[in-house]
């Protein structure tokens, strides 16, 4: 497998390319790091290679907040449309920078 660079950056907010959600970046793989069961449950014709990077997400869409792992290919800026409304994001990040939340430092998240 060849390894690529990431695009995007923790706490850089992104939106899905298809599906109706956007979210902050909290980690990244630097390929696939799922289940092949995860992996399996995708449509083959939809299925993104696993030599990419992979993210995961405190999304927010229409029904609420959830964790999202998302492929770099399905994966859009979207900075200019304001803040992520999941909870963890307070937790884990600060203010927003150029359409990056800055993360808090280790002191002031244990007191939050």
């Amino acid at each position: 497998m060849t390894h690529r660079t990431a695009r995007f950056k923790i706490g850089q907010i992104v939106k899905h390319r298809v599906h109706a959600f956007r979210g902050v970046i909290h980690d990244v793989d630097p390929v696939f790091a799922n289940t092949e069961e995860w992996y399996q449950a995708i449509p083959a014709h939809l299925r993104p290679p696993k030599d990419q990077p992979f993210y995961h997400l405190y999304a927010d869409n229409a029904d609420g907040s959830y964790e999202a792992y998302v492929s770099e290919q399905n994966l859009l800026p979207d900075g200019e449309n304001g803040p992520v409304k999941h909870p963890m994001v307070r937790q884990v990040f600060s203010r927003i920078v150029d359409g990056c939340y800055q993360p808090k430092d280790p002191i002031s998240r244990r007191l939050n």
